[in-house]
């Protein structure tokens, strides 16, 4: 059984989202732009980069299918890149809600990701080493990211 590492928590400042469209076949597409943040953990911090975005896909039945893309600046001038994937799904009661934009309790839902760190430096290239699984909360303003390192037994 694998155990789980926490590393780091990312907290990212986010904008009012781009509703590109929605239907009742695919959902409600949007892009919510991510003005900054911070990453921050034992020995590690770095700033968020501007253009960062968290697409979305908020499906009929509720399930959001998302996938953010931001750089981290680290405090050292080193820059990591995260690609991040997942999905939050809420119970059935509030999925009318979701689907139109709107926002519940944070603990009424499941919100997990799994990340990718690409970096260019050997300093953080350990970072790149590893398979992580996240937990996430997201507010009306923000997400809040803990990343977590699965090692083996």
């Amino acid at each position: 059984m694998p155990k789980f590492t926490f590393m780091f928590e990312v907290t990212c400042s986010v904008d009012i989202p781009v509703v590109v469209g929605q239907d009742e076949v695919n959902g409600r597409r949007q892009l919510i732009p991510v003005t900054g943040g911070e990453l921050k953990g034992e020995g590690i911090h770095g700033v968020l980069l501007p253009g960062a975005v968290d697409s979305q896909i908020i499906r009929p039945d509720g399930k959001c299918d998302l996938s953010a893309r931001y750089a981290v600046r680290m405090d050292d001038g080193e820059g990591i890149y995260i690609e991040n994937n997942g999905i939050r799904t809420v119970p059935a009661e509030y999925v009318e809600e979701v689907k139109n934009g709107g926002f519940i309790d944070p603990s009424l839902y499941y919100f997990c990701t799994t990340p990718k760190i690409e970096t260019y430096s050997e300093k953080y290239r350990y970072l790149s080493d590893f398979i992580y699984v996240c937990s996430a909360t997201r507010t009306k303003d923000s997400v809040i990211i803990r990343y977590y390192r699965v090692d083996q037994e």
